[in-house]
């Protein structure tokens, strides 16, 4: 889709509700992770279908097709996906997101409170702050130490960057082979369109956000492994102490990936909230 300002997002969407859960008549816009193109994962897609849910998903700019977007930060989210469900004649909408795509799930209920119902934050980092020690838990804090010194310092340190294995534990890659192969993939795929969606949500994680938590006033669901050793679980309890109506799941055997097992119980949990 194109927007007035000529900038083109890429976005899917599964069409109408149908399937058992369809009397709800819920849509969720899903948030993608960082990096991944944005079109949406096997495990979401089925656990939506059978929940007669309705999925919407979009790619950041820079990622998966999308135009490029210079100097965003996490609210710019919000207009992104507005847009996005106007194109699609969706008026009001849940949001889910994993990991990069949680603090942009969290930017539109803040912004757009008349459409955004409810928030599912799935292993989701905590805007920056000293109120606590925001590395703390971080196997490779490489890329955001850098991305605090702004983007052109986080450019450079993409250039010599590496994966950690040890960010994750062993049922995160338990996972990626299994149910969440696909995210593994779509990963892969997303090199393709080059490093600068990433550097960009980096950037935005690492400055103000354009927003407070305070103003998230919709119901959120904060979901945690106590393993991770990407978002550590310390980001999550410092947002449930910010958040005026969230809850916080925290998965005492999962890690960065393996947390995503809880999508399907997130998912009944936000047709809870739409009933």
């Amino acid at each position: 889709m194109r927007l007035e300002n000529g900038r083109v997002l890429r976005a899917y969407d599964t069409g109408t509700h149908s399937g058992p859960g369809a009397a709800s008549s819920l849509t969720l816009v899903w948030h993608h992770g960082s990096p991944q193109t944005g079109a949406p994962l096997e495990p979401v897609l089925a656990a939506a279908a059978a929940r007669g849910i309705r999925l919407i998903s979009y790619a950041r700019p820079s990622y998966g097709g999308s135009s490029p977007r210079p100097g965003r930060d996490v609210a710019s989210a919000a207009a992104d996906v507005a847009a996005v469900a106007d194109a699609f004649g969706v008026e009001r909408f849940a949001a889910m997101g994993a990991s990069g795509g949680a603090p942009h799930a969290l930017a539109g209920a803040a912004l757009e409170p008349r459409r955004v119902t409810a928030v599912v934050s799935i292993a989701g980092i905590a805007p920056y702050t000293e109120a606590f020690d925001w590395f703390a838990g971080m196997r490779s804090p490489g890329a955001l130490r850098a991305a605090l010194d702004g983007r052109e310092a986080r450019a450079r340190f993409a250039e010599t960057d590496e994966f950690d294995p040890e960010q994750f534990l062993p049922a995160d890659y338990a996972a990626l082979e299994g149910e969440w192969a696909s995210l593994g993939a779509d990963v892969g795929r997303s090199d393709a369109f080059g490093p600068d969606g990433l550097i960009d949500d980096d950037v935005a994680f690492a400055s103000p956000w354009g927003f407070e938590l305070e103003q998230v006033a919709a119901p959120v669901l904060l979901v945690q492994g106590e393993g991770d050793r990407v978002v550590p679980r310390t980001h999550a309890a410092w947002m449930l102490s910010r958040l005026p109506n969230a809850q916080l799941w925290m998965r005492l055997d999962d890690g960065h990936v393996s947390v995503l097992g809880t999508v399907p119980d997130a998912m009944d949990w936000l047709l809870e909230r739409a009933r």
